[in-house]
Formats: structure tokens, sequence, C-alpha cells
């Protein structure tokens, strides 16, 4: 199974997702998630599989989310709205995203791992 990992290696939690994913041979494929994003059309394709709210796509703690004030446009935003602002910067998403083509995750979560990437 190959997986593609966007991360951000500044990320301290993309970080450790790398480092489990080494320690348990995980094969992947990494992206840089600010070079090169995912497009607007894969984030959809990402949370329909994903089976997760699109907010929990967004990197809520970060710089650029506040900077735009998100948190209060998340409530009456569209899911097309929400999408476009994604896939307009990828410091908005909250990372890592792993998907294998059927499966996502994002974020880092040991449990969600194993049961995912094992």
């Amino acid at each position: 199974m190959k997986v593609t990992f966007y991360w951000y290696p500044k990320c301290g939690t993309c970080r450790k997702a790398k480092k489990w994913l080494d320690e348990h041979q995980v094969s992947y494929q990494e992206i840089h998630i600010v070079e090169n994003p995912p497009s607007r059309e894969e984030l959809e394709n990402f949370h329909q599989k994903s089976g997760l709210s699109l907010n929990k796509f967004f990197n809520t703690s970060g710089q650029k989310y506040r900077e735009l004030g998100l948190k209060d446009k998340m409530k009456t935003a569209s899911e097309q709205e929400l999408l476009d602002l994604l896939a307009s910067d990828g410091m908005l998403m909250k990372r890592p995203i792993l998907t294998d083509g059927e499966k996502v995750t994002v974020g880092f979560n040991e449990e969600s791992f194993e049961k995912m990437w094992l």
C-alpha cells in the first residue's frame, strides 16, 4: 500500500507522524502541503472519503486561520466556500493529510493511524 503524505516539514505534528510511518515501515510519498497543496477537487474527494466534517480540515490554531477571521466565517460559509478557502492556501489545512486513494486521515493520532495504515 502506497500512501500519499501531505505534510509541512516545520510542523511538529507532521514530524511525529513521519516518524511513526517510518517506524512502522509504511511506504509513502511525501508532498509539501504548502508548496504543492491538494487541489480543490482532491480536497473534496478527501472530505467525502474521510467521513469528517469539513471543519476538521482546517488548521484552527494556525496564524492564517486567525488572520482571516475564519472562526466566525465557518458558521455561515457553504461547503463550496470552505473548499475554495482550503484550496487557496496550504497553511489553512490541518496536517498531515494521508490518503491511499480510498482512506483519508487528517492530523496525527496514533490510534487512528494504527487502524488505517497498518
